[in-house]
C-alpha cells in the first residue's frame, strides 16, 4: 500500500536581485520608499530584478508502507524543499501529494520547539501537533528523556540548551510518539559518535516495526545501511529512482572527478585572509609498473604551500582524509612551528598498500597557536584508487577503508599421526 504519492509537484520561489544603483540596505530602501511617498513621486521599483528559481520541478515518486527510503544528492538539489512539502510546512506551487498516517518530522535544529518552553513543555506540545492523546505523550515520556539525555535540563526553557540538546530532543521526541512515517534531516551531522550510534538504531528499530521512513543524509554509508529504496536529486530534478546499492553508485559515479592539483600564482588572487594566502595543493603519486592510474599499492605524497603573512607566527598543518562517503578516515597534523612571513611548505605521505580502492577527499588546515583555524581549505583534492591482487582468486569487494599490510602470518604447529 503506498502512504505517500507525489504527483508532478514542483516548487517555485521568487528571489529579488538587487541592482548596483538601487538602495543597498534596508535603511536605504524604507528612506527611499519615505523620500517618493512625500515627494510625490512614484515608487521606482527599476532597482530590483526578480527571478523564477524551481526548488523541485515535476517530481513523481511512490513510497510504500514500511519503505525505507534515502535521499541523495548535493546541497541545493531540492531535498530540504521536498521535505518541508512532504512535512506541510510548505505548499507545493504546483501538482498534489497524498499522504497517509501520521508523519513526524526533524528537519533542522529546533524546528516545532516553542523557545520559552522547557523540554518537559515541547515534548507534550510536539505530541499534541502529532495528534497524540495526553495518555500517549505520558506512555512514552520516561523513554523520551532518557534516549535524549536531557533529564538534568527537563524544566529549563529549551532556548538555553546547546545545539547538540536541541537534536537528541528533537530526534528523541520524533521517533518515540510512534509516527506512521518518520522524516529525518542531517541528524547525523549533529551530536558525538554516541548519539549517532543511537539515532541509526532507533531508525532502524522504527524501519523494522513497517513504519515509514525518509532519511536525508551525506553519509552515504548511514544511507546504505538504513535505506532499501533511495531517491537522487539534481537541481530539483528527480534524477533516478530505485534500489539504494543501485542510485549511491550511480550518484557516485556522476560526482566523482578527480582533482589533484590546485595552484594559484598571484597572491592577490589566492584563496586565503590577511594571515595566509594559499599557493598550491598537489598530489603526487608514486606508480607502480608504470601505470598511470593509484591502485592500491601506490604510495601517495602531498605537497601543500602557503604565503603566511604574519611575522612570528606560530602554525601547523592538518590535513583530513574522508571517503567520498563523508567518513572521516584519519586527521593527522604537523608539529606546531614559528613562521617567519614568506612562502611554506608541507609535505605528508601516505604508504602503498594502506588504503582500500574507493573515493578519497582530502581537506586542509592552517592552524595557529594549535587551537585557531586560520584558514581551512575543504574538499581540496579528489582521487581514486583502483582495486589490484595478486595470488588472491576471490574478486568480491574487499571490506574496510584501509588494507594495510601487517606482519601476519600462518604455520603448521603440530601434526596429526595417524594410528
Amino acid at each position: 500500500m503506498s502512504v505517500i504519492v507525489a504527483e508532478n509537484i514542483s516548487k517555485k520561489y521568487v528571489i529579488d536581485h538587487q541592482r548596483k544603483n538601487g538602495p543597498s540596505s534596508l535603511r536605504d530602501i524604507v528612506a527611499d520608499k519615505v523620500g517618493k511617498l512625500f515627494s510625490g513621486k512614484k515608487d521606482d521599483a527599476s532597482f530590483a530584478e526578480k527571478e523564477d528559481f524551481w526548488a523541485l520541478k515535476d517530481v513523481n515518486f511512490r513510497i510504500d508502507q514500511g519503505d525505507r527510503i534515502g535521499i541523495v544528492g548535493h546541497n541545493g538539489a531540492g531535498k530540504s524543499t521536498l521535505l518541508k512539502i512532504l512535512s506541510r510546512i510548505t505548499e507545493p506551487t504546483t501538482g498534489q501529494i497524498k499522504i497517509q498516517g501520521r508523519i513526524a518530522s526533524l528537519l533542522e535544529v529546533g524546528t516545532g520547539f516553542h523557545p520559552e518552553l522547557t523540554g518537559r513543555e515541547n515534548i507534550y506540545l510536539n505530541g499534541a501537533i502529532l495528534g497524540m492523546a495526553k495518555r500517549e505523550i505520558r506512555e512514552s515520556f520516561d523513554a523520551i528523556v532518557d534516549f535524549a539525555g536531557v533529564e538534568k535540563f527537563l524544566d529549563t526553557p529549551v532556548k538555553r540548551y546547546s545545539s547538540g540538546m536541541y537534536v537528541r530532543l528533537g530526534f528523541a521526541i520524533a521517533a518515540h510518539l510512534n509516527p506512521e512515517i518518520l522524516i529525518v534531516d542531517e541528524v547525523l551531522a549533529v551530536g558525538d559518535t554516541e548519539f549517532q550510534k543511537k539515532c541509526l538504531g532507533k531508525m532502524r528499530d522504527v524501519s523494522e516495526s513497517g513504519r515509514t521512513l525518509i532519511f536525508v543524509s551525506h553519509n552515504l554509508t548511514a544511507i546504505q545501511a538504513l535505506c532499501n529504496k533511495s531517491f537522487y536529486f539534481e537541481k530539483g530534478l528527480l534524477i533516478d529512482q530505485g534500489d539504494t546499492t543501485h542510485i549511491v553508485t550511480n550518484y557516485l559515479s556522476k560526482v566523482s572527478h578527480k582533482v589533484l592539483e590546485k595552484h594559484w600564482d598571484d597572491i592577490e588572487k589566492a584563496p586565503g585572509n590577511d594571515q595566509v594566502r594559499i599557493k598550491s595543493f598537489k598530489l603526487f603519486p608514486e606508480y607502480v609498473d608504470n601505470l598511470s592510474h593509484i591502485d592500491v599499492r601506490t604510495p601517495i605524497n602531498f605537497q601543500f604551500q602557503f604565503w603566511n603573512l604574519e611575522e612570528g607566527a606560530n602554525l601547523n598543518l592538518s590535513m583530513h582524509l574522508y571517503t567520498f562517503t563523508g567518513e572521516c578516515i584519519f586527521n593527522v597534523g604537523t608539529p606546531s612551528e614559528q613562521l617567519a612571513k614568506g612562502l611554506v611548505t608541507g609535505t605528508c605521505e601516505i604508504p602503498g598498500h594502506f588504503l582500500n580502492d574507493g573515493s578519497y577527499v582530502v581537506s586542509m588546515m592552517i592552524v595557529k597557536d594549535t587551537s585557531t583555524i586560520v584558514y581551512n581549505m575543504e574538499e581540496a583534492l579528489v582521487f581514486d584508487i583502483e582495486d589490484y591482487r595478486e595470488n588472491v582468486t576471490w574478486y568480491g569487494k574487499w571490506p574496510g577503508y584501509i588494507r594495510p599490510q601487517l606482519n601476519f602470518s600462518i604455520r603448521q604447529t603440530e601434526h596429526i599421526v595417524n594410528d
